[in-house]
């Protein structure tokens, strides 16, 4: 109806200014110079307080090793990675379940470097060798992901409930941009409700973990609204296939860290597995690496 259709484009004027905005290079530009500023003055924040020249109301909350630095940068670059993966969503279940692979892959390294608070200043290996091995078990994790993915990019196809046009792809794309626009706004509520515990020196909620939760809901979610649009058993299954992906990711960043590794790689498996399924025997012919 007529309140239907004004309503898919109230969500497409709201969300496509806000994507542009975000993807242009100018914006880009200008994240990547406050990621480094961001950085250098972490560091020295750092130094002064282990001098004692920082004001005593800023002393609580700057840590005391300068590795801290490493993470609260990686951190940053995981926050950003988030804002693109909610924007992905629209655009093709498929791409989002591969922007939350990187995601994950950057979080495993997050964790290597986060092993470092462990160490003294300057490095030294003795009396640290567990610190060692998480290490390099979170690095090989990340450096297997970043492989599986690479071959789970190169063998994707346009599945078939992204490839039809006119007005029922507008309006599953617009509700897809609606399920955006509700991550964005916990998203903010997040960050927001993080900053003033961090400020007021409360306790923080686990962003990443929570987030990761939210977005299984989000899935299924989708799922729901592609089986709207389109009820084919095969785009339902994929669909939730996906779903599942989320899940195992969900549950990789809670495990200890041998096994979050594990089921990383697990997942990113299942989805190249799940990829191969769907394109050699419900999408048609032989797969055409390179397609997205």
């Amino acid at each position: 109806g007529t309140l239907t259709t004004s309503f898919y484009q109230g969500v497409t004027y709201l969300f496509d200014p806000l994507h542009y905005f975000w993807e242009k290079d100018s914006t880009q530009r200008k994240v990547g110079g406050t990621l480094v500023v961001f950085f250098i003055l972490a560091l020295g924040m750092i130094e002064l307080k282990r001098i004692g020249l920082l004001p005593g109301f800023l002393v609580r909350h700057i840590p005391s090793s300068h590795y801290m630095a490493i993470n609260l940068a990686f951190t940053l670059v995981l926050v950003l990675e988030v804002v693109s993966l909610i924007f992905t969503l629209p655009c093709s279940i498929s791409k989002a379940v591969g922007k939350q692979f990187e995601i994950l892959a950057l979080i495993l390294l997050r964790n290597s470097f986060k092993e470092l608070v462990n160490f003294p200043t300057p490095i030294t290996l003795e009396g640290h060798t567990d610190a060692l091995l998480n290490i390099v078990s979170d690095g090989v994790g990340a450096l297997v992901i970043f492989a599986v993915l690479g071959i789970y990019k190169g063998i994707q196809q346009t599945a078939e409930d992204e490839t039809k046009r006119g007005e029922v792809l507008f309006r599953f794309v617009a509700a897809k941009k609606s399920v955006a626009l509700i991550l964005v706004g916990a998203f903010l509520c997040m960050g927001i409700y993080n900053s003033w515990q961090f400020i007021a020196g409360g306790k923080l909620i686990e962003f990443f973990h929570d987030f990761y939760t939210l977005l299984i809901f989000s899935d299924i979610l989708l799922v729901l609204i592609s089986q709207r649009f389109f009820p084919a058993f095969n785009a339902v299954f994929r669909n939730s296939g996906f779903a599942l992906v989320t899940l195992l990711i969900r549950l990789a960043l809670t495990a200890s860290t041998y096994y979050a590794a594990l089921i990383g790689i697990g997942a990113a498996v299942y989805a190249v597995l799940l990829t191969i399924v769907y394109n050699t025997y419900y999408v048609g012919g032989v797969i055409r690496a390179g397609k997205s």
